[in-house]
């Protein structure tokens, strides 16, 4: 049992209207390949542009109600493709940067909005997201439990390790920034010690501090019945702008998960001081 991801690495288009038109082309090429998902890189409704000002940044966010949500949500019922749609979101006080995905009939299958924040950049005037959250996801031939990850998010193994243990099988992870070798090898290292999957799509190079390479780690390290470990790395994307297909194989994923330790020898009580601020 295969889950097919496509990785829409798209370079913005400069409005919401424009952003629209070349997400759905892209949504259509990625049904036409075979994908049961689709994802889109960090914050595609505004191009991962984040205005300083108040009214600036509050007239680029969309609600979820809105045309330009809806209008993917319509896409996934008639495509019959799960859409992750990334959207700099309205809220009180201060937007989100969110990820709403519709599964395959166009229903909202999950909503989660970046905890991890960039506060020491421009997304020092966002909100941030309350919780982490796993979503069953039915792909037609299976449901598959998938959770989110927003880029900087990455960087907190608490992210990857909190969906693991909610039962997440599959990360879905928009990005927006250079993907570099020590990037690179934190996803890998979240795919690995939680044994699931990390599908991260980012911007293109010809986008302000992005270069492509969004991946996908499968989360198998090794099969028993193999005498060498595995490059979980199932798919690394150039610098260039695409649509790029990337295979889990759900059944080994799930038989490694039954049989491997990786996550299972917790000790929970002695790490009191991951929940304290220092």
């Amino acid at each position: 049992m295969k889950l097919k991801l496509a990785l829409l690495q798209l370079l913005p288009g400069g409005s919401l209207e424009a952003q629209y038109r070349i997400g759905e082309a892209a949504c259509r090429t990625a049904k036409a390949l075979g994908a049961d998902i689709a994802l889109f890189p960090e914050m595609w409704s505004s191009g991962y542009a984040i205005p300083q000002e108040e009214a600036a940044l509050e007239a680029l966010s969309v609600s979820p109600e809105s045309d330009f949500i809806q209008g993917f949500r319509r896409l996934a019922a008639e495509l019959h493709l799960a859409i992750g749609i990334t959207l700099l979101e309205t809220h009180a006080p201060r937007p989100l940067n969110s990820m709403i995905l519709f599964d395959r009939n166009g229903q909202e299958a999950l909503h989660y909005s970046k905890v991890h924040t960039c506060a020491f950049a421009e997304e020092r005037v966002l909100a941030e997201g309350e919780d982490f959250y796993v979503a069953d996801l039915d792909i037609g031939c299976a449901t598959v439990k998938v959770g989110s990850m927003i880029c900087f998010d990455r960087e907190f193994p608490e992210s990857a390790r909190i969906l693991m243990l909610k039962g997440a099988e599959v990360i879905l992870a928009p990005n927006a920034c250079p993907m570099e070798l020590n990037r690179l090898c934190a996803l890998r290292t979240r795919a690995y010690e939680n044994m699931l999957a990390v599908a991260t799509c980012n911007y293109p190079s010809g986008q302000p501090d992005c270069n492509g390479h969004s991946t996908v780690f499968d989360g198998v390290a090794w099969l028993r019945e193999e005498p060498d470990v595995r490059d979980m790395c199932v798919l690394e994307a150039p610098e260039q702008e695409g649509v790029y297909i990337a295979e889990v194989d759900l059944d080994m994923l799930r038989d490694y998960r039954a049989n491997e330790v990786m996550g299972r020898y917790r000790h929970p009580e002695k790490y009191g001081v991951l929940s304290k601020r220092i």
